[in-house]
């Protein structure tokens, strides 16, 4: 691979990391901003007012991937992906200047509402966006290979987030990260942001894009009467995604929690155990992305969904018991191996679905509200199964979405030949299907940034 194809990925997923850092910080930090936003009281129903604040965030995850989304198929993905990263820069601004609960009463927890409305809209169209770049501006029989990073680059994001968290907790005192020095990661994401900005602002557009013939004469381009004439493939999204964002969101931003809260750890050590499995599936990513140029991308979700459904309840109820660091570590390792099958092709299977002028809100809207649904309570139903006593129950739902996702890679079709100039704008009038595809391989040129 070329400088100028590593230079694509660089631009296309740098911003990417620095959202999903804001993002994330919000969940691994919450354990120690929680009290500051409410009345002392239940540990456990605080943490649950918190991570409702969450899920709201996942909740405008749609309007921000309808929004965005239009954006991106109708000015452009730089334009798109311009506006994402500073709506998360002012989230982060807002998040690390909330008034406490002690200062303001409960006119903390709206300032912090308002920024996680914020984060939820940039971060419904920073998938969206980052996902049709990195997918049109690789080489066709390397597109598998290349959006694998924007889950390297939602990683990196988390583990400077956990990075961060573990530095604090060995160098700062239980009272000041309470208190105060849960801000500090938030004004480090504002700065990450301003910089990912400048960089954003200079990245060109992608070649698939440019040369669109509808690009500027089309006035259905990134509209929802566009996207119901593909509503087959943006239905077709909302089902493969349940499966893979319950399981993402338990072992990444709800595994630190899990094993502090349930298995006993730490939070040092559960930081870590969190810190150590996630660099090692990082960097398994583009091993993954690469494997399904070569094989296809429907094999590897299938062995998600089927290790997902079978393994999940297994692996929860072990690491409930796991007790130290290497066996937790084992066994969250073992479970993000089976989620990479999901995380490192997802982004452009959904955009070999939609053809250039839908192509960006085909993949947001169906994906936010996936998440919104799924991904965004993942947590909050993990705990809300807890405080009732049958914390097992959370484990078999999390089996159940993988089942129900498994249907859906059985029955789908294999979108690694597809040719993104060629994917049809309108249903197939001797059909009647929307958005069929030309399954001969692409020879096209790659995309240029």
């Amino acid at each position: 691979m070329g400088r100028e194809q590593w230079k694509k990925i660089w631009v296309g997923s740098a911003g990417n990391m620095v959202e999903w850092f804001d993002w994330f910080v919000y969940a691994s930090f919450a354990v120690y901003f929680a009290d500051s936003f409410f009345p002392k009281g239940n540990d456990t129903a605080n943490l649950m007012n918190t991570m409702g604040i969450f899920a709201v965030g996942f909740f405008m995850r749609p309007v921000g991937g309808w929004l965005l989304g239009r954006v991106g198929d109708r000015k452009g993905r730089k334009a798109a992906l311009t506006l994402t990263v500073t709506l998360m820069s002012a989230s982060a601004i807002l998040i690390a200047v909330a008034p406490t609960y002690a200062v303001a009463g409960y006119g903390g927890v709206a300032v912090l509402l308002i920024a996680r409305m914020l984060q939820g809209l940039s971060v419904g169209g920073e998938y969206a966006a980052s996902a049709t770049y990195l997918t049109e501006a690789s080489a066709p029989d390397r597109r598998g290979f290349a959006s694998s990073f924007q889950y390297v680059s939602m990683t990196a994001g988390q583990l400077l987030g956990l990075g961060l968290q573990i530095v604090l907790q060995r160098t700062m005192s239980e009272d000041a990260l309470h208190s105060w020095a849960w801000r500090i990661p938030f004004i480090i994401g504002a700065l990450g942001a301003a910089i990912v900005f400048y960089l954003r602002r200079n990245m060109l557009e992608t070649e698939v894009y440019a040369q669109d013939d509808s690009a500027h004469s089309d006035p259905a381009r990134g509209t929802i009467k566009a996207l119901w004439a593909h509503r087959r493939e943006a239905f077709l999204v909302i089902a493969l995604t349940m499966g893979g964002t319950v399981a993402y969101y338990t072992y990444t931003t709800y595994l630190t929690k899990y094993l502090s809260g349930t298995a006993g750890l730490d939070k040092p050590t559960a930081s870590l155990v969190s810190f150590c499995a996630l660099f090692v599936f990082m960097c398994i990513q583009p091993l993954a992305g690469r494997l399904s140029d070569r094989i296809g991308r429907r094999p590897l979700l299938i062995t998600f969904a089927v290790g997902s459904t079978f393994l999940t309840v297994p692996i929860m109820t072990l690491l409930k018991h796991a007790g130290s660091f290497w066996p937790a570590l084992g066994l969250s390792l073992l479970a993000l191996l089976v989620v990479t099958g999901y995380t490192s092709i997802n982004a452009c299977v959904k955009a070999e679905l939609f053809p250039t002028g839908i192509r960006a809100l085909g993949v947001a809207l169906p994906y936010a509200i996936a998440n919104a649904l799924f991904g965004g309570t993942a947590e909050y139903v993990a705990l809300w199964f807890k405080k009732g006593g049958i914390e097992s129950g959370y484990y078999w739902y999390v089996a159940g979405c993988a089942a129900v996702s498994l249907i859906v890679y059985v029955t789908m079709r294999e979108t690694r030949t597809i040719d993104l100039n060629r994917v049809k704008q309108m249903p197939d009038e001797r059909t009647g299907s929307p958005g069929t595809t030309d399954p001969a391989p692409s020879k096209s040129s790659p995309s240029g940034v």
